[in-house]
């Protein structure tokens, strides 16, 4: 997935300029401010549901940003209960489209403790939309009736200035899918206005520390990853767990160039393990960025989608095995590879488990594969120029060279 963890915050590098770029998703750390995390909820006793415009809410009930659902309105202190003297400081999880197909699955494995640990209680704000409002109070039944323990709270609502509040990890699932007859460049515009909007949000009420992950379509996730690394293990016949150093460049689109000259198989190259040539440059490519699963299944993944989501963020919280790597969008600023300056870009990089990364230098590049990461290079330039009159770079102008959105996506 795509990240930019530049520090200091500069407003060039906000979250409303960088959400607004969508050739890739990102991670976003902001400059620490005062603020304090709660471990306790005071929350009134009645079930009350967040999602009244900000004005309205201000007027109408001065406490909207203390509201929580169901039975997590209960009161409780993590210091004062002793099954919990161990935990961590409760973490404010958000996530936009959470009444969609991909929080489905998600919102569950972030309650029990797979993604940040056993011991890190997580307090989840759910955003949706007017139309799906009905449908998240669903999910919040959903997760009261799952007992998860360190779930300790859950708000809902449809006002992200609300909603986004003192959030550490935003999650930007909730986009526009691609319908019949929009081409890609127009779903840029769209979907880039609504990062935009929530962009501004999280500048205006979340942590100064918040990682924000843009997953809405057209962005990258760490799925690109996972599915190239599902098609060496087949072809070479090993399990997954003996493929590692693999790494997506560039951007999610047929462009995307999937890197097996430095992949690896039981620690030996790829290309010293599997012989055929042909199948790597061609097959390979086509294997790992073709909408199979959508022909099969009859939609876009979701289930994998949230695995792959999980993936990004546990490779961010968890160091990076020693030599090995983990691919995702980040920005290209100051990058040793000699890709374009400030765009999104898919790349090698590893993580000490602190939430920060760092780009990997030591990676060979060919000549095959430069000239297909130029190629990617190029699409993204021209997706940046189309989305210019949101990153506050002048007019936009798209001169898209043709419609690579990956087969599926229609």
């Amino acid at each position: 997935m795509a990240m930019d963890l530049s520090s200091p915050y500069s407003p060039a590098r906000s979250p409303a300029t960088l959400a607004a770029r969508c050739g890739s998703p990102h991670l976003v750390l902001r400059r620490p401010r005062l603020a304090t995390v709660r471990c306790s909820v005071d929350a009134p006793k009645q079930v009350q549901v967040q999602g009244r415009p900000a004005a309205v809410a201000a007027e109408q009930a001065p406490a909207a940003r203390k509201e929580c659902y169901g039975v997590f309105c209960t009161t409780y202190d993590l210091k004062a209960d002793e099954k919990t003297k161990s935990w961590k400081s409760l973490v404010n999880v958000a996530v936009s489209g959470a009444a969609g197909m991909i929080s489905n699955h998600l919102l569950f494995k972030l309650a029990s403790g797979e993604v940040f640990g056993p011991d890190q209680p997580i307090a989840l704000k759910l955003l949706g939309s007017e139309r799906s409002l009905q449908a998240l109070e669903g999910v919040a039944m959903e997760l009261e009736d799952s007992l998860y323990p360190l779930l300790r709270e859950v708000s809902i609502g449809i006002d992200p200035y609300v909603v986004f509040e003192d959030a550490e990890w935003a999650l930007l699932i909730g986009a526009k899918p691609r319908g019949p007859g929009i081409e890609r460049s127009a779903l840029l515009d769209i979907n880039g206005q609504i990062f935009a909007e929530q962009g501004k949000a999280l500048d205006a009420v979340a942590s100064r520390n918040v990682k924000v992950i843009v997953i809405g379509n057209p962005c990258n996730t760490k799925l690109d990853e996972n599915r190239a690394k599902c098609q060496l293990a087949l072809k070479a016949g090993v399990f997954y767990d003996k493929v590692s150093n693999v790494t997506i460049w560039g951007n999610h689109s047929t462009t995307q160039v999937p890197d097996f000259l430095n992949s690896k198989i039981n620690g030996r190259p790829v290309k010293e393990v599997i012989k055929d040539t042909k199948w790597l440059e061609e097959e390979f490519t086509k294997n790992s960025s073709k909408g199979v699963l959508i022909e099969k299944w009859g939609r876009s993944s979701a289930a994998s989608t949230a695995v792959s989501i999980v993936d990004a963020i546990r490779s961010l919280v968890n160091p990076t095995p020693e030599g090995d790597w983990f691919s995702t969008g980040v920005y290209t600023s100051g990058n040793p590879y000699g890709i374009a300056e400030d765009i999104v870009f898919s790349m090698p990089c590893r993580s000490k488990g602190d939430g920060d990364y760092e780009l990997v230098k030591d990676v060979a590049i060919d000549d095959f594969l430069w000239e297909r990461i130029k190629k990617s290079e190029a699409e993204l330039l021209a997706e940046k120029r189309c989305v210019a009159h949101l990153t506050g770079e002048g007019n936009a102008f798209c001169d898209l060279p043709g419609d690579t959105m990956l087969p599926g996506e229609v």
